[in-house]
């Protein structure tokens, strides 16, 4: 009896795996969870058979000394033990490391699979490599000897690869690296110097006789560099193949009606067998067509879409999808007759996305889509889930784009003429947008609140979107002067002794940064008001509602900044001090610190739990 192998646990699998739970925790999630548990009971009873024979025929071999002393079908403890901390944490290093992707984008349909050669030649190169290594093992055992643990390895670990390369090769090929690759050699070089240490001191033992005495280094034995390579590839293997399952059935609701939180593993092989011909690859290409709109025109979003899980995800980037182009169009006409035609473009859009009376007189959304818009917009109309989106929330969308058209349309008149106006084109613009995707966290998720909490959490999303058009608006008071905007309330700059057309001609005036000041002010009473409402949504959607508010009110944050100057026009979040304010986000629970409402009514902000709605049916 000994503690040699307990040792080699407790000085170098355990550490490991205490840091990267740690690490992990803040981004844990009951799927992240089920994946683990499911890794390890398949590597647990995968292993234990093959192992269990390799101790009987003495193929290896523990000195008593090193072992305490239970075994399973006669192996050690400690080797069970590596059975689960070595797939727990090349699992835990996959999925920080691969939180990030958005897997739907990476399914491909049976187009594609026909038009990319170079995918065709990859998946049959790596059928005929793995069987060939198969059959390259299978001769090592016939013959026996000294190459006998090399064929057993790889006898037993071919097969689990051919079964996992052929049902996920898509996404094992074209995942990125940080997917794939890093997540593999990580763990698998770690392992190999552990394994060196444990070899010069005897803590388990390859017999000689059995193995081809080939070292990849001085003291570690060629099999055992394989073993632990080839164990790590099976654990990232079936973390990809249950992403490729699991983005199957959250990005083709056609198919699979309800996406469960935790599929079984019948449904994931299901998913796993639905021919590329059955993919809609029209709704892949919106997924990225949104994915990259939301990348280029949101940094702080696009990080906090990464916390959003399953369809909730890809709801919320079809959102904001969807806002972004309606926005873009009006924003980007040549004219002001076809900016007001956009317009009316989009509220007969969505005349007919909710109205099934006229979808029956007329024609289909489809058609009017695609018949009125352009190619590069027409998907994020499309895919806007209309079936569980109320209407009125997008229609106040699009009376916040009449008020930026007003912009062009009043030559003598600046639309935001004071702190109402200012905060019904907030309510509009934003408020909207949070209303709406709070509809969507309900939809997506279960929560046991009346009907009254519910319009309570909805009301206070709106503030937040208020506050959040404030943060945009003070960052951005020299690009929009530049394009003949001024969001600052006309009020407030006569106060300042100034006026829109000031602005217009300098930006960086004095008086422009102490309004600038205000209206940051303002924002953060009223995000300081509105935040604690986040703690009461369903628990999936808290933290990812922090990251994505907290990451937007760090650019306020940072111009708020004594000194602070704006650069190329826009004020920027340093990527390191964005990841750590996710981070803090994450773990870190809103508690109120102040009476944000008696101070938003001496600023004359008024926040009573129907204003947002009342503001935003006023008439302009």
């Amino acid at each position: 009896m000994g503690y040699d192998y307990a040792l080699v646990h407790l000085k170098y699998t355990v550490p490991p795996a205490a840091a990267l739970t740690l690490c992990y925790h803040p981004l844990s999630t009951k799927l992240g969870l089920y994946k683990i548990l499911f890794l390890v009971t398949i590597a647990v009873v995968s292993t234990t058979p093959w192992d269990s024979y390799l101790i009987k025929t003495r193929i290896w071999t523990y000195p008593p000394n090193a072992i305490a002393g239970p075994t399973l079908f006669g192996i050690p403890a400690e080797e069970v033990f590596f059975f689960v901390v070595q797939t727990y944490n090349t699992s835990l290093l996959y999925l920080l490391l691969s939180k990030p992707t958005f897997h739907p984008i990476y399914l491909r349909g049976q187009r594609l699979l026909h038009d990319s050669r170079r995918l065709r030649q990859w998946r049959w190169i790596g059928i005929i490599v793995i069987v060939s290594v198969t059959l390259v093992g299978a001769s090592m055992i016939g013959k026996g000897g000294e190459g006998l643990y090399m064929g057993l390895i790889l006898v037993w670990a071919s097969p689990f690869v051919l079964l996992l390369w052929c049902l996920a090769y898509q996404f094992i090929i074209g995942l990125p690296m940080s997917n794939t690759i890093i997540p593999i050699a990580i763990p698998t070089v770690y392992l190999w110097i552990i394994d060196t240490l444990a070899l010069k001191r005897g803590t388990w033992v390859i017999e000689s006789g059995t193995k081809l005495g080939w070292h990849l280094w001085d003291g570690l034995e060629i099999e055992e560099a394989v073993f632990f390579l080839a164990t790590n590839v099976l654990i990232v293997f079936g973390l990809v193949a249950f992403d490729n399952a699991f983005a199957i059935l959250q990005t083709f609701p056609s198919l699979f009606p309800t996406c469960p939180t935790l599929p079984s593993p019948l449904l994931l092989v299901k998913a796993l067998l639905v021919p590329p011909t059955m993919y809609d690859e029209e709704r892949v290409n919106g997924l990225k067509q949104a994915l990259a709109r939301l990348r280029a025109k949101s940094r702080s979003f696009y990080l906090a879409s990464g916390v959003f899980q399953g369809r909730l995800r890809v709801d919320m980037i079809l959102l904001y999808s969807f806002c972004r182009v309606a926005d873009d169009l009006v924003d980007e006409a040549k004219s002001i007759a076809e900016a007001k035609r956009w317009i009316c473009d989009l509220k007969q859009y969505l005349d007919l996305a909710y109205d099934s009376s006229l979808a029956e007189k007329h024609c289909s959304v489809n058609d009017y889509v695609r018949a009125v818009f352009p190619p590069s917009t027409q998907a994020a109309l499309l895919m806007l889930p209309t079936a569980y989106l109320s209407p009125t929330p997008l229609y106040e969308l699009v009376k916040g784009l009449e008020t930026d058209l007003q912009f062009l349309t009043q030559k003598t008149t600046f639309p935001i003429n004071d702190e109402d106006t200012l905060r019904t084109y907030g309510a509009r613009v934003a408020g909207t947008v949070a209303e709406a995707c709070l509809e969507l966290v309900y939809h997506h998720t279960t929560a046991n609140i009346s009907e009254t909490q519910r319009k309570s959490i909805v009301r206070a999303g709106g503030r937040m979107g208020i506050a959040l058009q404030y943060i945009n608006i003070a960052r951005d008071i020299e690009v929009d002067a530049a394009n003949g905007r001024v969001y600052l309330p006309t009020t407030w700059l006569k106060q300042e002794g100034s006026s829109p057309e000031d602005i217009i001609k300098d930006p960086t005036s004095r008086q422009a940064e102490n309004l600038r000041q205000r209206l940051l002010k303002s924002a953060m009473i009223v995000y300081e008001d509105a935040k604690e409402a986040i703690e009461e949504l369903p628990v999936e959607a808290r933290a990812p509602m922090r990251v994505a508010v907290e990451s937007y009110v760090e650019i306020g944050r940072v111009l708020k900044t004594p000194g602070y100057k704006v650069k190329a026009c826009r004020a920027t979040v340093p990527k390191l001090r964005r990841l750590v304010v996710a981070w803090k986000a994450l773990q870190q629970k809103y508690v109120r610190d102040a009476e944000p409402t008696k101070a938003c009514t001496l600023l004359g902000l008024r926040l009573d739990p129907d204003i947002v709605m009342e503001e935003m049916t006023k008439s302009d």
